[in-house]
């Protein structure tokens, strides 16, 4: 057990030091090191930071350059802070690049923007480039042939050969191509094989984002952040209705701190955050008489009104969350709470014995009266009810259970269960 346990740990420490950028195939420091930072998923204040603490950090080390790997579609910074991450990145001590791979990798949105303002720029076979939305970074910091054609990546987006066509990049199939031409960086000619290649003679030094701002980043993602208030919703209502505090709410807790600190690292809207709560208030009221009811639809309309509603400012195809993550958590929502969560109050605050010898015969409450089907309240617990026959029970009679035929209860009203008296 011991050695297992000191296996982990060490994987651990292994994982923390490759997460801050220490170690690797190749370290090392001085103007002899090319640091390379990994930029993929939402360009937001987690990102932004690491950018900024990276170019701080190979500037101080004097780094030959800093090349951003990029695989970004879109931008949740406000644009404020996209241009200040501009100015830093324009008035870097040392030269900012960016390649745009591996194949297949996008750079749209803000990231697109910040193109235009590196040394240097390439793509892999298979990636692009655009999308830039509404120029928010002033011209004087983009490079003049970037600034010359960036009206045409407003809405559009270029491969690595339109890009060398533009004069605004150019290819590189992979990572090393594109390090091995960066100015400074020494390579030397490998004679040994069939045909002579070219090697590093410089040092390559990676960095991503540690452990923890790794996840805090994919929290922030427009998906994560709508799932995990749904899930706080639906795990904190559960917990309502069972006795204590037990893993339930304490998992729902987590899950709503960081819905809320995702929705703060993105614009979103107040009206859809509000619409959640009502459809949470909603079912929460329905699930206590254990029947989809009038509240229950309220609720749902409320629910898809809010998921579509709760992101601002940006979107996929017009939804931010996405349409897969909307539609999942929709569906998994309504199904918790029209028929998990009844079922389980039901068994919640059902009698100790359950048994149709037990139930047959039981005086309850009609609270709201039964036509033909409604709720019977019994020793506190809410029941789905039909009345037998052509009876009519009204708000508040007392009534008694003829029969069960599944969850649902046949009752009748007590005067008419009650034995008829001989006449004197």
């Amino acid at each position: 057990m011991r050695k297992v346990l000191w296996c982990l740990l060490t994987a651990l420490v292994v994982q923390m030091l490759f997460s801050v950028g220490v170690g690797g195939a190749q370290t090392g420091s001085g103007n002899d090191v090319v640091d390379v930072v990994e930029i993929s998923g939402d360009l937001n204040g987690i990102l932004a930071s690491f950018i900024v603490d990276s170019i701080e950090r190979a500037g101080d080390d004097g780094s030959i350059a800093l090349v951003l790997q990029v695989d970004s579609s879109r931008t949740t910074l406000s644009d404020d802070e996209l241009v200040e991450l501009a100015q830093v990145i324009h008035d870097a001590p040392l030269p900012v690049t960016m390649w745009v791979g591996p194949s297949g990798a996008q750079a749209r949105g803000g990231i697109a923007q910040l193109a235009g303002v590196a040394d240097d720029l390439a793509l892999a076979h298979g990636s692009r480039l655009g999308d830039t939305g509404v120029a928010v970074i002033d011209a004087d910091l983009m490079n003049d042939d970037y600034a010359a054609v960036r009206s045409r990546l407003v809405d559009d987006t270029i491969s690595a050969a339109d890009a060398v066509a533009l004069g605004i990049g150019r290819e590189a199939p992979t990572l090393p191509f594109f390090v091995l031409d960066l100015p400074g960086f020494r390579s030397g000619i490998d004679t040994s094989g069939d045909e002579p290649t070219r090697t590093p003679l410089s040092s390559v030094r990676f960095a991503k984002l540690g452990l923890l701002d790794q996840y805090m980043h994919t929290a922030a993602s427009p998906a994560v952040t709508y799932l995990l208030l749904l899930a706080a919703g639906v795990l904190l209502i559960f917990e309502l209705y069972t006795a204590g505090v037990g893993i339930a709410g304490v998992v729902g807790a987590a899950c709503l701190l960081l819905g809320c600190y995702g929705l703060t690292a993105q614009p979103f809207s107040w009206a859809g955050v509000a619409f959640l709560l009502v459809a949470a208030f909603g079912y929460c009221i329905d699930i206590q008489t254990g029947v989809p009811r009038v509240w229950t639809a309220i609720a749902t309309v409320c629910l898809a009104i809010g998921s579509l509603s709760l992101f601002d400012g940006f979107g996929f195809d017009g939804l931010a969350a996405g349409w897969v993550a909307t539609i999942s958590g929709f569906v998994g929502v309504v199904l918790a709470m029209m028929v998990g969560m009844p079922a389980m109050v039901r068994a919640r605050f059902s009698l100790p014995t359950i048994g149709r010898e037990h139930m047959i015969g039981a005086i309850g409450v009609a609270p709201e009266g039964i036509s033909t089907e409604g709720v019977v309240v019994i020793d506190g617990a809410p029941w789905r009810a039909r009345a037998t026959r052509a009876s009519k029970i009204a708000p508040g009679d007392s009534v008694e259970v003829m029969a069960i035929e599944g969850l649902v209860l046949n009752v009748a009203p007590i005067e008419e269960t009650e034995p008829s008296q001989p006449s004197s």
